[in-house]
């Protein structure tokens, strides 16, 4: 059999399955590390409950996936998950999941490997949202999220400074409101406001024009141009100030 003949053949096999985001919907990318509870805490030494290195290599890797040929007009990063706001009208692949899904989890995966020196692995999915108030209660879902299981982390690490076995320090905070564990923490030396913003809201990534100072050779005096770069909000708002924030990207 020629090679057209197997072509048509068998890439249907590929294709069959095929669904493209229809136009007129928001898309968001939600990327998540996998076994990156084992990776992080077994495999590497990283600090906990949080660690300024793998804070930077999840930063990196952001800009990385924004650099990566998708128009996309806000990120968002909390923990070991990523999330990527596409602009509206987005067409690359043809709005093709399976290879917004591929593509993403592989870049993903890539940037952070090279920049841990081991093999990390990223999983990829894509919700399709209609509305733009759908799109700010995402991203508000997230942001709460990140200031949910920051204060889950500084309790149970403390915790578990103080001799508390795993399983007795989960159980210690389980179901339990968040006054009892700002107080918790408080009784030991902790003010929970008083934390760095990136691990309590997670960190924010958009589009802005900055002024580049060059060199004009041929006039011998410097010249101020504008280029595009991106952004990273480490000290993100929270409540109705980041839907507001949200907003400003629909």
């Amino acid at each position: 059999m020629k090679f057209d003949e197997l072509d048509k053949k068998l890439r249907i096999y590929e294709t069959s399955h095929d669904f493209c985001v229809p136009p007129n919907i928001y898309m968001v990318a939600r990327i998540d590390g996998r076994g990156f509870t084992r990776l992080t805490k077994e495999v590497h030494n990283f600090n906990r409950p949080f660690d300024e290195r793998f804070r930077d290599y999840m930063i990196e890797t952001v800009k990385h996936l924004m650099k990566s040929g998708f128009n996309i007009v806000y990120a968002f990063t909390e923990s070991d998950e990523i999330s990527l706001l596409f602009d509206f009208h987005e067409d690359t692949f043809s709005r093709k999941l399976r290879k917004f899904n591929s593509v993403l989890a592989g870049e993903a995966s890539a940037k952070f490997s090279v920049l841990l020196g081991d093999v990390a692995a990223f999983d990829c999915r894509i919700s399709q949202l209609p509305r733009k108030q759908d799109v700010i209660d995402y991203f508000r879902w997230r942001n709460e999220d990140a200031h949910r299981n920051a204060l889950n982390a500084h309790c149970y690490w403390l915790l578990r400074e103080k001799g508390e076995s795993a399983m007795a320090a989960s159980k210690i905070i389980e179901g339990k409101s968040t006054a009892f564990k700002n107080e918790l923490l408080f009784e030991r030396g902790i003010n929970f406001n008083d934390l760095p913003k990136w691990q309590k809201r997670g960190i924010g990534f958009y589009w802005s024009e900055i002024d580049k100072i060059g060199w004009n050779p041929i006039k011998q005096e410097e010249v101020r141009a504008k280029r595009r770069d991106i952004h990273i909000e480490l000290e993100l708002p929270m409540g109705d100030q980041y839907n507001s924030f949200i907003q400003t990207f629909l």
